[in-house]
């Protein structure tokens, strides 16, 4: 590489989203053209999806559904079979409505008499009236053609993907691609058989891909960013793949994932697939390798970066500042073919919809996060711990530059947490402007968000908030080290809705010492924080304490037992504890999630919440109206 001219292809594997483009390829490409380097992108996980849910995509599931024994063959099968010529009809048409490129056969797929319905459109029942009336009525009223078309033919292409894991890749979602063989494995076996078995319909259709976007560049260095569990396996298919097709290109792996699971890597076999995997922000070990690359930097001289080196893994990494995040550039979307992208409605919310329909510019006010303290969140890792910000005006210059590039004018702020001062500065630099913009991001409830600035964030064309209420309990959220209270997240989010800004809760179960009279509890406030209108939208997760947070490093501070480690040789994050508490959370969490989808529907919202519970469950010891009081005491 020392004698040519370096030529930089980034990719994004499957799967990611479908809506729109996962950020770090622009990231890096951004900066790399930044620095005068020759660098495209592209987004196979894209490509993926509209090569497989095709007219020659769907005739290669058919093909291995018809030699299926009937009774094998599940209802999803069954339907697709027996209508086989109206799924072929359709899934052209159905794409390009999602691409939002032909919105005229929206009022076909909104009679209901267009796509073929298979199980997916069975709850759509539930929806019925005692009148036998219209089912969507509620959502879309008599005039909502386009949404209601748009979640018509997202259960389409659910029904589709059915089919696809059920027939073909069991291994198969729409936002992951066999995760199981990526999330904490010790050892690298489990993905190394997996990369050697005949390749599926979907292995094969990415090989074919990969080949196609390296013929197309003609790169000597392949970038593969990996943001979570359920895209390193075709990630490292991907670079198998180019391996095969031309040893010489040099392959580097990095992303969310690396960061948080392979800093224990001491699997050589990593490094047939991968010359090069590099930790933490991607933009000075690049710099790094490069130069290394060109034969102006010694090996020793790299920067968190791992390689094999007489067939043992090698960590190097010399002592260097990273790159300022005022420094990094402005992220291109160029190369990306953003009209292609889907518009997915999966689910009948508002605020839920916002993270699969719509076209978003990312982007990042601040670099880490400025409270760094949650005892559950890898506050030791880069990534969270260093906070590096930018003046707005910088910020403002990027979102001009963005929106010249794409056309597009909506941007989602994907912060840790975006600081209240950063967000208020932005909102003066685009009112000085004149600039019309929307926008939505990840903060903390935290009362600097009081109802002038949220209103002052409307105005700058904030949309949406999500943010973490995490455990609904005072004594929780303390241990947590939240820095926020339960009447405290109550004023602040009725201060954003009624500012017109809704409000997605991420929430949480099963953190040590949680007891079954805490769940209740949280379960008895989230339904409050829904009736009073703080809240539209939510999500219920299972706490995992991973080796870099907190509970992890201090396990006794949090009354809790680590269960021992295996030998690590490839990747590792969450770690299993004892909680002395005893508390079978699974069975909790069933009754959690049951109820918030309710609730997010306005379901449910005056019941008592232990009609949720399919086992004996105490009373709420939380005032009925505890909510109601904090907002009347502000």
């Amino acid at each position: 590489m020392a004698n040519s001219p370096c030529r930089i292809l980034s990719l994004i594997p499957p799967m990611t989203q479908l809506n729109t483009p996962y950020p770090s390829t622009a990231y890096l490409t951004g900066f790399l053209r930044s620095r005068g380097f020759a660098a495209t992108q592209e987004d196979i996980a894209l490509q993926l999806v509209l090569e497989l849910f095709s007219p020659e995509g769907l005739r290669a599931m058919h093909e291995r559904v018809k030699p299926m024994p009937a009774k094998k063959r599940t209802p999803t099968l069954r339907c697709f079979d027996e209508n086989f010529d109206r799924y072929l009809a359709a899934v052209t048409p159905a794409i390009a409505f999602l691409q939002g490129r032909d919105p005229s056969i929206g009022f076909r797929i909104a009679g209901r008499n267009f796509l073929p319905e298979g199980p997916r459109f069975a709850p759509l029942d539930a929806y019925i009236d005692d009148e036998g009336g219209d089912p969507l009525a509620w959502a879309f009223g008599s005039l909502g053609v386009q949404d209601r078309a748009r979640h018509l033919a997202t259960l389409f292409l659910d029904d589709l993907a059915d089919v696809l894991r059920e027939a073909v890749d069991e291994r198969f979602e729409f936002v992951r691609y066999a995760e199981s063989l990526a999330r904490s494995q010790p050892t690298f076996e489990p993905l190394a058989h997996a990369l050697v078995a005949p390749p599926t319909l979907v292995d094969s259709t990415l090989q074919k891909l990969t080949l196609q976007a390296v013929d197309r560049s003609n790169p000597n260095l392949v970038l593969i960013s990996v943001p979570f569990p359920g895209s390193v396996y075709a990630a490292f298919r991907m670079a198998q793949t180019i391996k095969a097709h031309n040893p010489a290109i040099v392959t580097v792996l990095g992303g969310g994932w690396v960061n948080t699971e392979l800093r224990e890597l001491k699997e050589p076999c990593v490094f047939d697939y991968f010359d090069f995997i590099t930790l933490d922000d991607g933009e000075r070990p690049l710099l790094a390798l490069l130069e290394h690359l060109d034969g102006k930097r010694p090996r020793l001289n790299l920067v968190r970066t791992y390689t094999r080196v007489d067939g043992k893994v090698r960590y190097f990494n010399a002592s260097e500042p990273d790159i300022a995040f005022a420094e990094v550039g402005t992220p291109t979307w160029d190369g990306l073919p953003l009209d292609r992208y889907l518009s997915l409605l999966d689910m009948l919310n508002p605020m839920h919809r916002l993270w699969s329909d719509g076209r978003w510019n990312k982007l990042t006010v601040a670099h880490g996060c400025y409270w760094k303290k949650c005892s559950f969140c890898d506050v030791s890792l880069d990534y969270i711990g260093r906070y590096d910000g930018a003046p707005a005006e910088l910020l403002v210059d990027r979102i001009e530059t963005i929106i010249t590039e794409t056309g597009q004018t909506g941007f989602h702020f994907v912060d840790e947490a975006a600081p209240p001062k950063a967000l208020k500065a932005l909102a003066e630099e685009l009112q000085k402007r004149n600039r019309a913009i929307s926008w939505w991001g990840n903060i903390r409830f935290e009362k600097s968000f009081t109802p002038e600035l949220c209103n002052q964030l409307a105005d700058s064309g904030c949309i949406a908030v999500s943010g973490g209420l995490e455990v609904a309990s005072d004594r929780l959220l303390k241990l947590m080290q939240k820095g926020v209270s339960v009447d405290q997240v109550a004023r602040v989010t009725k201060a954003f809705s009624e500012a017109g800004i809704l409000v997605h809760a991420y929430l949480m179960y099963g953190f040590p010492t949680q007891t079954v009279q805490d769940t209740v509890d949280a379960l008895e406030y989230v339904r409050q924080l829904f009736a009073e209108g703080c809240i539209q939208s939510g999500f219920f997760h299972r706490f995992a304490c991973t080796v870099h947070s907190p509970v992890g490093l201090n396990p006794t501070d949090y009354g809790i037992k680590l269960k021992p480690l295996p030998p690590i040789s490839f990747a590792t994050n969450d770690v299993e504890f004892i909680d002395p508490t005893g508390v079978d959370h699974s069975t909790l969490g069933v009754a959690l999630n049951k109820a918030l989808y309710n609730f997010m529907h306005g379901i449910g919202l005056d019941e008592d919440v232990r009609a949720w519970f399919n086992e004996r469950v105490p009373k709420p010891r939380v005032g009925r109206h505890f909510i109601a009081k904090a907002l009347s005491a502000r």
